[in-house]
C-alpha cells in the first residue's frame, strides 16, 4: 500500500506540474487581470510598502494582499517577469491537487483520491486559471483545505486556512466555510458537532492571522479603506452588475459545463449516484455536494459574475467524480455507462467546432485548433472503445492523457497565436523606444495595467469614448488604445494623430 501511495503521489505531481508549469512564462501577461496583479506586486517592491497595495502609484483597495505578497516574493526569487508572476498560482494549483488526493484517499480510498485529483488537474478551467497570474487559485487552495479540514475533523487547520482565505479575497474567506458548514450541520441535524470544533480557540487562531492586515489598513487609511474595499468591491459588486453582459442568472451553467470538460461527461452520473447510492460514504458525499451547490448558487445570485468565480466548486465536484469512478472501475457486467462517451462526444464536438470557427476569424490559430480537434477525436474514440470493452480505468487514463496533451497545445499553438489580442506588451515596448520623455501619455482603461507594467510609465487612464476629447485638449501627446476606440474618431480627428505602431488590436498613436 505504501509503495502504491508513493507511486500515485509521484504520478500526480508529474502530470499536474507538466500541465501547470509547461511554458508558464512563454506568453505575455494578459490584460487587464494578470497585469493588475503583476503591476501591484512590482509597486510593492518599488515603494517598499508591503502593507498598502498600490497601482499607478496610488493606493489600491481592490483585494487583500496575499497574492501580491506571493508575487512580490516570486519576483525577488526569479526576477520580474511572466514566469515569476504566474509561479505562485501554478505552485498552489499543484498543492491543491495533492491535497484533494490525500483527502480523497482518507475519506474514500486511494484510487478514489487519485481519480479525484487528476479529474481536478485536467479540467479546463482549473488548469487555465492555475497557469494565470490571478488570485483565484490561491483562494481555491485555502478554501479547499479549510473545508476538507472540517469534514476530516482537523479543526485547527480549518481556522488557519479560513483566515488565509480572508487575507486573500476578503469576507468570503470566512463566509464560505461558515455558511457551508452551517448548511451541512443543519441538513444532517448535527449541531452537536459545534461542541467538538474548539470554537473559542479557533476564533483566536482566525483573528491572529486574518485581522492584523485589516486593522493596520484601517489605522493607516481610515474609512476610505472600509468604504472602498467592503462597500464597493464586496457589497456593491454583489448587488450591482459590474459587467451587465454577464449578469444573467444562468451565466455559470455553460461555464461549469465547459470549464469541467472532459469530466462533465461523468459529472451528472456521479452526482446522481452519490445521491442515490452513497450510503457508505454519506457524510463526506453530502458535504461535498452542499459545498459545490452553495458556491454555484451564491455566485449565480451575485450580480457581478466572472468566469473564474466558480473555481471553488471544482475540488468537491472532482472528489465526487473520483468516488464515482472508483465505484465503477471494476465494473464487468450490467449496464455500461454509455452516458459517459455520449456526453464526451457532444462536448468534444462542440469545443472542436468552436475552435475551428475561431480559426476562421483568426487564421493564425488554425494549426492549434486542428490539433486540439484531433486530440478530442482520439479521446472520444478511445473512451468509446474502452467502455465497450468494460475497461473503465483505460477510459479514465485516456481522458487524463488527452487533456494533458490538450493543455500543451493550448499553451504552445493556441494562446501564443491569440496573444496579440490579449496583451499590451508589444505596444508598451514600442512606446518605450519612441517616447520623448516629456509629453503626456494617455492609456485606455483596458490596457492601463499592462501598459504600466511593461513600459514603467503610468500614463493617464481614459475611458471608452474619451479619445477625441484628450486629442483636442493636448498639443502633443501619446495614446495607447484599442483599434475599436480609434474607429470611433471621425476622419478629421484621425488626421490629427500619427499611428506609430499596431500590434493585434492595439495601437500606439502620437499627436505631433
Amino acid at each position: 500500500m505504501g509503495q502504491r501511495f508513493g507511486f500515485s503521489f509521484v504520478l500526480i505531481v508529474f502530470i499536474t506540474a507538466l500541465i501547470l508549469f509547461f511554458n508558464l512564462g512563454g506568453i505575455a501577461l494578459t490584460d487587464p487581470d494578470e497585469t493588475v496583479y503583476a503591476e501591484t506586486a512590482r509597486e510593492m517592491i518599488q515603494f517598499n510598502d508591503y502593507l498598502s497595495p498600490r497601482i499607478y502609484g496610488e493606493f489600491w483597495y481592490d483585494k487583500p494582499p496575499m497574492y501580491y505578497w506571493l508575487t512580490a516574493g516570486s519576483f525577488h526569487l526569479f526576477g520580474d517577469g511572466e514566469f515569476a508572476a504566474r509561479f505562485p498560482s501554478a505552485l498552489l494549483g499543484v498543492f491543491c491537487v495533492l491535497y484533494v488526493y490525500f483527502a480523497g484517499a482518507r475519506l474514500f480510498n486511494e484510487r478514489a483520491g487519485l481519480a479525484g485529483a487528476l479529474t481536478l488537474a485536467t479540467s479546463i478551467e482549473f488548469f487555465y486559471l492555475g497557469k494565470g497570474a490571478v488570485t483565484d487559485m490561491t483562494l481555491n487552495l485555502f478554501l479547499t483545505v479549510a473545508l476538507l479540514a472540517f469534514i476530516e475533523r482537523k479543526y485547527y487547520l480549518l481556522y488557519v486556512f479560513a483566515a488565509l482565505a480572508t487575507v486573500t479575497k476578503g469576507p468570503i474567506g470566512l463566509v464560505f466555510p461558515g455558511v457551508i458548514i452551517f448548511l451541512y450541520l443543519a441538513m444532517t441535524r448535527n449541531f452537536s458537532s459545534l461542541l467538538k470544533m474548539k470554537l473559542p480557540i479557533g476564533i483566536i487562531i482566525y483573528a491572529v492571522i486574518a485581522v492584523p492586515w485589516y486593522a493596520l489598513m484601517y489605522q493607516h487609511h481610515g474609512t476610505v479603506f472600509i468604504d472602498t474595499f467592503l462597500g464597493f468591491h464586496n457589497l456593491t459588486r454583489f448587488t450591482t452588475p459590474e459587467h451587465p453582459e454577464t449578469s444573467a442568472w444562468f451565466f455559470f451553467v455553460p461555464i461549469l459545463l465547459v470549464g469541467f470538460v472532459p469530466w462533465t461527461s461523468v459529472m451528472i452520473q456521479a452526482i446522481w449516484r452519490a445521491l442515490t447510492e452513497g450510503n457508505q460514504y454519506r457524510r463526506p458525499l453530502a458535504f461535498l455536494m452542499i459545498w459545490a451547490a452553495f458556491v454555484f448558487i451564491f455566485f449565480s445570485v451575485s450580480q457581478t459574475k466572472l468566469v473564474s468565480y466558480i473555481l471553488p466548486m471544482f475540488p468537491p465536484l472532482a472528489m465526487i467524480v473520483g468516488w464515482y469512478l472508483d465505484r465503477i472501475w471494476d465494473l464487468k457486467r450490467g449496464s455500461r455507462p454509455f452516458t459517459w462517451p455520449v456526453l464526451l462526444t457532444v462536448f468534444g464536438a462542440l469545443l472542436s467546432f468552436a475552435l475551428v470557427s475561431l480559426a476562421k476569424s483568426m487564421p493564425d490559430v488554425m494549426q492549434g485548433a486542428v490539433a486540439a480537434a484531433l486530440v478530442f477525436t482520439v479521446m472520444i474514440i478511445g473512451v468509446w472503445h474502452a467502455i465497450f470493452r468494460w475497461n473503465i480505468g483505460r477510459a479514465f487514463w485516456i481522458q487524463v492523457l488527452g487533456m494533458a496533451v490538450f493543455s500543451i497545445i493550448l499553451i504552445t499553438l493556441l494562446l501564443p497565436q491569440a496573444s496579440p489580442m490579449l496583451q499590451s506588451r508589444e505596444v508598451a515596448k514600442e512606446f518605450v523606444s519612441q517616447y520623448d520623455g516629456n509629453s503626456p501619455v494617455y492609456v485606455e482603461k483596458q490596457l492601463h495595467p499592462g501598459f504600466a507594467y511593461y513600459s514603467g510609465c503610468y500614463g493617464t487612464e481614459i475611458k471608452v469614448g474619451e479619445l477625441k476629447t484628450v486629442i483636442d485638449a493636448n498639443k502633443r501627446a501619446y495614446f495607447a488604445v484599442r483599434h475599436s476606440e480609434y474607429k470611433l474618431l471621425n476622419e478629421a480627428d484621425k488626421q490629427k494623430v500619427t499611428t506609430l505602431a499596431e500590434f493585434g488590436d492595439k495601437m500606439l498613436l502620437l499627436k505631433p
